[in-house]
């Protein structure tokens, strides 16, 4: 049992919840039992080593099963211990430190029919909600882009509540690289926009019932006109009340249930 917060291995887990850390070593924090949990279900295979507490609690005896299984290092490690590697101020009693991915965009996108682009997506929460949110509704891939928030930052993971470990994830650099892609792909691109035309027309016109990207902006600034000018269509969500707006990840948790019912109608 490594019971000494101040031990090496101790510290460089804890530097995973700096990007800087995690750039150079391909490596990131999943905390809590169901995300790591999901992530000895889904992606065994990138996760290094799992970090628990000795306990009676509800979720030990499947997680420890899951390592076991999957022939990965299980440390026990003190309550102490787990509280000086997480993020979290009050850890659940598990960690587990896995490898980053990226996936191709032509396998993302191949055979797609509803992804997601996060283009210059800053706040943790809504990056990791939005990424859930993909995940419930069936999406193919969620895209990070431009200066978007990195996918594996600690409160991204813990925001997906595991979806993370579900679909393919990748960054790329310039959000015309992801639209380009889309469209060679034969997806149509769409902005979520407030200046765009009304969801109401887009359903009656049946542009939902295809494969689509949607294209989501910054949280304060939206899509600038020339992002704009990179998708096929800008569509809004109507506002019936005395609302000013929806904030990010509500308005995609619409707009990719509006899809997918549209897809599967």
């Amino acid at each position: 049992m490594i019971e000494n917060p101040k031990a090496p291995r101790a510290k460089r887990v804890a530097a995973l919840a700096r990007k800087k850390e995690r750039l150079a070593t391909g490596r990131f924090l999943v905390e809590g039992p169901q995300a790591v949990r999901e992530a000895l279900v889904h992606r065994p295979g990138l996760v290094d080593t799992v970090y628990a507490t000795m306990g009676t609690e509800p979720w030990q005896h499947e997680i420890d099963r899951l390592a076991s299984d999957g022939g990965i290092d299980l440390e026990r490690v003190t309550p102490e211990v787990l509280a000086a590697m997480a993020e979290t101020v009050t850890p659940q009693g598990v960690l587990a430190v896995a490898r980053t991915w990226q996936t191709p965009l032509s396998e993302v996108f191949a055979d797609a029919t509803l992804v997601v682009i996060l283009h210059e997506v800053r706040d943790p929460g809504n990056a990791g909600t939005v990424l859930r949110a993909a995940d419930a509704a069936g999406a193919d891939a969620v895209i990070f882009a431009g200066e978007s928030i990195d996918p594996f930052h600690p409160k991204v993971v813990r925001s997906t509540t595991g979806s993370l470990f579900h679909l393919p994830v990748t960054t790329v650099a310039t959000l015309d690289a992801a639209t380009e892609a889309a469209r060679a792909s034969g997806l149509t691109v769409l902005a979520a926009d407030v200046r765009g035309d009304g969801l109401l027309d887009a359903r009656a016109d049946g542009i939902l019932r295809g494969p689509v990207a949607w294209v989501f902006g910054n949280e304060a600034n939206g899509l600038s006109e020339t992002d704009r000018a990179l998708t096929d269509r800008s569509l809004r969500l109507p506002i019936y009340g005395e609302a000013e707006s929806l904030n990010l990840a509500t308005a995609a948790s619409v707009l990719l249930y509006e899809t997918a019912f549209a897809q599967r109608s």
